[in-house]
């Protein structure tokens, strides 16, 4: 519980600075434009052109009772649209005290300052508003503040009519009495427009996004496990499906080949071969038999030659192992320039591998 704590305090701290930077970077590039609005000893209030500038430009607004007397002059409302203005009062406005403080507290003056309005001053830190000088160095390592403070309900009513005339924001400042113009006024009073970025609205922005982000990275997550397990399915099945198809392939034409070796081995086997074809017949054949034609066509085997004794060649073919059937499959002739006999015989040729009578 404690990591997850600590955990949550950093992130906590992280979105806070990134919101006071983006803040920040917006009041520096979108900062509107700064009038000064000084108020004169008679009640009225002009405004400034220049931060330096002491004497009043344009027509100045009315201040009766605490509040600005409308219509607010045209140049005036034109100027006060979409600017930073900076509200000067009367020093009659405000109570000043000095304040003397050891110099170290110089850098703690919010609180020390915070602490002691209500003795300073007729108000409380509630109902004040109030600021502080620059400290100033004195004697003995102390430094001197000066502390301006008024009734918030008596600046409410100028700044609420400022802001009614479009100002981006409206700062009271004070100057004591006796100090020039031009001297730093103390700011007692800031109030910003309600369209400006503030820090918690900024804040849940940044927050609701990271969570809108979280919510879509962890619905890819989801997708990815769901629909990345689906592919990987039909990725296992695609390549089981071709492992199948690689074996069937393989089986095939193991069995052509094996069928092709048979087809081969079978030839080999049942169809004689024509050099013991050739060899059988000159071991049968008498010498005084001449072929002049020897065929083979499958098992059968035609010769045709010539003879003493055609008859006999049968009986010698049918004695051997090589052939049987044998037969004449045309007239056996004679011519009387010849002393042989001219023959046709026909045999089945057995398939013996081995020469041989």
């Amino acid at each position: 519980m404690m990591f997850l704590r600590r955990i949550a305090d950093g992130f906590s701290r992280w979105i806070d600075g990134v919101a006071a930077v983006i803040i920040a970077l917006h009041g520096w590039f979108g900062s509107s434009r700064l009038v000064r609005l000084v108020e004169q000893p008679d009640g009225t209030i002009s405004a400034q052109a220049a931060r330096r500038a002491k004497e009043p430009q344009g027509e100045p607004m009315q201040i009766r009772d605490g509040r600005i007397v409308e219509p607010i002059p045209a140049q005036m409302a034109a100027t006060l649209k979409g600017s930073q203005v900076e509200l000067i009062l009367q020093p009659n406005r405000f109570v000043f005290r000095a304040l003397e403080l050891p110099r170290r507290a110089a850098d703690f003056l919010d609180g020390v300052v915070r602490a002691q309005i209500d003795r300073l001053t007729p108000w409380s830190a509630a109902d004040a508003a109030f600021g502080w000088s620059l400290p100033t160095e004195i004697a003995d390592g102390r430094v001197l503040v000066i502390v301006a403070a008024t009734a918030h309900s008596r600046i409410a009513p100028l700044v609420q009519a400022l802001m009614g005339q479009g100002a981006d924001g409206v700062v009271v400042s004070a100057i004591p009495q006796g100090a020039e113009t031009a001297s730093t006024p103390i700011r007692v009073y800031e109030r910003k427009t309600r369209g400006s970025l503030e820090f918690q609205r900024l804040r849940r922005v940044l927050m609701s996004i990271l969570a809108l982000t979280g919510l879509l990275a962890s619905g890819a997550v989801a997708a990815a496990v769901v629909y990345g397990g689906e592919l990987q399915d039909r990725r296992y099945d695609v390549a089981r499906r071709i492992a199948e198809r690689r074996a069937a392939l393989e089986i095939g034409r193991s069995a052509v080949d094996e069928s092709g070796l048979a087809v081969v081995e079978k030839r080999k086997r049942e169809v004689p071969s024509s050099v013991i074809v050739l060899e059988a017949m000159s071991q049968i054949l008498p010498d005084h038999t001449y072929l002049t034609e020897l065929r083979v066509q499958g098992d059968k085997l035609q010769i045709v030659g010539i003879t003493r004794d055609a008859p006999s060649l049968i009986r010698l073919i049918e004695q051997s192992s090589h052939f049987s059937q044998a037969t004449f499959f045309a007239p056996t002739t004679r011519s009387l320039s010849e002393a042989g006999e001219h023959f046709n015989i026909e045999a089945r040729i057995e398939p013996v591998y081995t020469p041989g009578p």
